[in-house]
């Protein structure tokens, strides 16, 4: 059975219909990763289901995926998107404390 890792960091991102979770954790050796969850509610028979998408990021290609990111976002705000409003808009939730997951995924 897998252990649940300690989460050091957490930020939630809400994006409309969508959630975003950036968790970084510890594993048994203290070394970090991080997780990237996008989280979306969808409706079943009329029942919320929330369906997630996880990511692994660890400490060796952090660089490597700040600079994909980067370089991708920066094609759309520049060359193909140039002149729209990219101001953030209550996009971070500060008050977001992670607590240990269960098998609700809710989140």
């Amino acid at each position: 059975m897998e252990e649940r890792r300690e989460e050091i960091f957490s930020r939630k991102v809400r994006a409309g219909k969508r959630t975003y979770f950036f968790d970084v954790k510890a594993t048994r050796s203290n070394d970090y990763y991080l997780t990237i969850t996008e989280s979306k509610k969808r409706f079943k028979d009329d029942q919320p289901v929330f369906e997630k998408h996880k990511i692994f990021l660890y400490k060796e290609d952090f660089e490597k995926f700040v600079d994909a990111l980067g370089e991708c976002v920066d094609k759309v705000k520049n060359d193909l998107l140039p002149g729209e409003d990219y101001e953030y808009k209550e996009s971070f939730d500060d008050g977001f404390k992670s607590e240990p997951l269960d098998n609700d995924l809710s989140y």
